[in-house]
């Protein structure tokens, strides 16, 4: 593909399945995480001895406009842009809605949605001006229908899902594809903590009787921000 790439969350799941799915492809790789240092750089150093791709890792808070303005302007200097947006990052929460604090809603709103807007937006003139790009938001299933004692989790999905919706349609006109994956269950880190039980449950629910993993999720986004995907 030879595209630059940018993908938020980078260190690992399907953020890390995903750098590794584009790398193979021949991409030029922008990474972030916020705090993960020593996995982004193991990835970055695998990346770039296994694929020969150009790849750099940019360390920081994607809630926070400031850094995310830098980040991209550090793209800008060493790529003069991007082509495909992978808007990954996330955290959960799970607890009563109840015995939640303002910091936690506001920090899981500013990873979860904010930063998507936040990224969205320095992404846009480069893509603009060049009247192509494609963006990919990694949403979540609990966005469509909700979950039980993840209701900012949910809630800031759900968000995101109309997020897509809706700047789909703004940037249609100039050759630019915004879509959002929903993943259901995926085999990841912020899924570790369940119990045996819960995945049972979980895996009785899904029709092909196993949860995703990461690579798959990785593959859809590869998909839609190739030119296969182009009217999508």
């Amino acid at each position: 593909m030879n595209q630059r790439v940018l993908i938020t969350g980078a260190s690992h799941g399907i953020g890390k399945a995903a750098a590794e799915r584009f790398a193979k492809e021949g991409c030029t790789l922008i990474l972030n995480c916020r705090q993960s240092v020593e996995e982004l750089s193991a990835l970055e150093f695998y990346l770039k001895k296994n694929y020969s791709v150009d790849c750099i890792s940019l360390i920081g808070d994607v809630s926070s406009p400031d850094f995310v303005k830098e980040m991209f302007e550090k793209t800008m200097e060493r790529f003069g842009g991007i082509d495909i947006l992978i808007n990954n990052a996330g955290i959960s929460h799970i607890g009563l809605l109840g015995d939640m604090s303002n910091e936690e809603w506001h920090r899981v709103m500013g990873i979860n949605l904010d930063s998507v807007f936040y990224c969205c937006r320095e992404a846009i003139p480069y893509m603009l001006s060049k009247k192509s790009g494609s963006i990919v938001n990694v949403s979540s299933v609990w966005g469509n229908i909700g979950a039980s004692m993840e209701v900012a989790y949910s809630a800031s999905k759900g968000a995101v899902n109309s997020f897509t919706k809706a700047l789909a349609k703004e940037l249609a006109p100039s050759g630019i594809t915004v879509n959002c994956i929903a993943p259901g269950l995926i085999e990841t880190a912020m899924n570790s903590n369940l119990s045996v039980e819960d995945l049972n449950a979980f895996v009785e629910e899904i029709p092909l009787g196993r949860i995703g993993n990461a690579n798959e999720i990785a593959s859809a986004a590869l998909f839609l921000s190739s030119p296969a995907a182009e009217y999508i």
